[in-house]
């Protein structure tokens, strides 16, 4: 699991620097839903109704044009527009003088990550050889394997 947190902190600070929408996934494709988004009536409990009209809801908002379908079209305008916001916030966060700029500065650094590279170099060289980066990602794979995701190597 480290090594994950570690291979996508790098990939977010790699893609972070290009300055691309992005930069906005980081790690998590989405955010959790909070308790109070989904207990609609806010009587404390979350009932399958209300999870499932949290569904609908953001069925309903990715259905711009009220068809009853989502097109690829729609999909990715509303992809795009999570990116938009996530980026923005991201701007908001971290842009601390507020030039609507951010250097390398200013960019988040990735927590623990000399720790995690350490325990990725298992030779203890100070590099990654091409055979610790596969074996780090394979380690990868398998934690999102465990997670439910599908591994894309085996479609």
């Amino acid at each position: 699991m480290k090594s994950a947190k570690f291979i996508s902190a790098i990939i977010l600070s790699a893609v972070a620097v290009t300055g691309t929408a992005a930069l906005a996934k980081g790690p998590r494709d989405r955010e959790p839903v909070s308790f109070q988004e989904l207990d609609a009536n806010g009587d404390g409990q979350v009932t399958k109704a209300e999870m499932e009209a949290h569904r609908l809801q953001k069925f309903t908002s990715a259905d711009t044009d009220g068809d009853g379908k989502i097109s690829v079209e729609e999909m990715q305008a509303e992809a795009q527009k999570k990116a938009n916001d996530r980026v923005s916030d991201m701007f908001e966060r971290h842009d601390a003088d507020k030039d609507g700029f951010l250097t390398a500065d200013e960019l988040p650094k990735p927590r623990r990550a000399d720790k995690m590279f350490d325990r990725l170099d298992a030779d203890g060289n100070g590099s990654l050889s091409e055979q610790e980066f596969a074996n780090a990602r394979d380690g990868m794979g398998r934690h999102h394997k465990k997670g439910g995701r599908p591994d894309p190597d085996n479609n």
